[in-house]
């Protein structure tokens, strides 16, 4: 792996006996700064990081096996629970891939929808991340303040979905449901004064001189690094490799929307830091032309026999309570092949490989999450570095354990 010009040099005392005066630490399972049941088995050397291994799998759940037992659409309920900060963006890329099998058409309406929400996601999972980041370096008030924006995209989210966190709003050939009629009002008044929150955020942290030293030149990743491991999102951005999905690989009706992937070419922790800031600005820039510009229609596919009739019909069509209840009771066959479909959600390219032997259950799901890519470069990041500088990479990395242990 490349060196890290970025960053200084520490140069440990040289001695026979160095080797016996190695300390090994755990940090965690359970500890407040690792985002999640991780365990960090760390070598130093004085205050110096020798070594690193991530011990992983204490919330292991076997997920995607459990898909495989499961109709194609009742599976989008296990995937807001595996990236539980960005729930939306997993329907998402879970519904594309399924209907790529189908080859069904989604009803424009529905995909910018779909659009308008996943932004709200990266928001949201931004918030969260900026929060406890700055949280686990010692600027405890910039919590309270993501909290409360992240309080109100919560309750746009339980006003459409009925559900705070766990939505699955996003089905297999559209959406859940029309939104209510003055969702889009609120989402409106939240965007109006975003931008100003996000310069609180910055007067807040980024003219702060001990939020400035914990993070300027340390943990430095090398766009090399970045792309041997797999990194992908703010952090690879962060290293100078300027690629997001959304541009180069549009889904979803993303090629209609004007933004900008901001990227540096620092790599260290500062850098991610001022990525994700400029991220939670476009995202507000997206939802806003998502609301000028949304077309009508309706928000599901005109496919009776693979999404649900409206409830208003099946209580009244009898065609329609015969599809609903055939499609809850016995599913839907998917043509036999076999998909991958990737998204770029907030922490990176999250990917769907999905398997089909022409029945109601898929034969293989397998899910390519950005945070277990992301902790590979832990180590690469904080060797060579002082101890003290561990739990400010850890947050700068944004992890979330239900990716990495599925």
């Amino acid at each position: 792996m490349s060196e890290n010009p970025g960053a200084p040099v520490l140069e440990l005392p040289a001695s026979e006996n160095s080797v016996e005066r190695r300390m090994v630490l755990n940090m965690g399972p359970q500890h407040p700064a690792t985002h999640g049941v991780l365990r960090l088995v760390v070598e130093i050397e004085g205050e110096i990081i020798v070594s690193l291994r991530p011990e992983i799998g204490y919330l292991h759940t076997g997920i995607e096996k459990t898909c495989e037992a499961k109709f194609y659409q009742q599976v989008v309920p296990l995937t807001d629970r595996i990236n539980y900060l960005d729930p939306l963006s997993n329907n998402l890329c879970y519904c594309l891939a399924v209907e790529k099998l189908l080859g069904l058409e989604i009803p424009e309406r529905a995909q910018w929808i779909r659009v308008l929400f996943t932004e709200l996601s990266r928001l949201n999972s931004h918030l969260i991340w900026l929060g406890t980041h700055a949280m686990d370096i010692g600027a405890l008030t910039v919590f309270l303040y993501t909290f409360r924006e992240r309080e109100e995209i919560l309750r746009i989210f339980e006003a459409v979905a009925g559900q705070r966190m766990m939505t699955s709003y996003f089905r297999i050939g559209g959406l859940a449901m029309e939104p209510p009629l003055d969702l889009f009002d609120r989402i409106q008044a939240f965007i109006n004064t975003f931008p100003e929150k996000i310069d609180e955020y910055s007067n807040l942290l980024t003219g702060n001189p001990i939020f400035i030293n914990r993070l300027k030149g340390t943990g430095y990743l090398s766009a090399a690094d970045a792309i041997a491991f797999g990194v992908t999102g703010p952090p690879l951005r962060a290293s100078g490799v300027d690629i997001d999905l959304r541009r180069d690989m549009p889904y979803s009706s993303y090629e209609k929307f004007q933004f900008k992937v901001p990227t540096s070419t620092v790599g260290d922790n500062w850098a991610r830091y001022e990525v994700r800031l400029v991220e939670m600005r476009e995202s507000t820039k997206i939802i806003q032309q998502a609301l000028d510009g949304m077309p009508g229609g309706p928000v599901k596919a005109d496919a009776p026999k693979i999404v649900l009739p409206d409830r208003e019909k099946m209580k009244t069509q009898m065609e329609a309570l015969i599809h609903h209840f055939k499609i809850v009771t016995e599913g839907f066959d998917v043509p036999a092949g076999e998909v991958y479909q990737a998204i770029e959600c907030g922490h990176g390219q999250m990917g769907y490989h999905i398997v089909s032997d022409g029945t109601a259950k898929p034969y293989r799901v397998h899910m390519r999450y950005p945070s277990f890519a992301t902790l590979q470069a832990l180590e690469t990041m904080v060797k060579g570095g002082l101890i003290a500088d561990l739990v400010a990479v850890i947050g700068s990395i944004d992890i979330v354990l239900g990716e990495i242990d599925r």
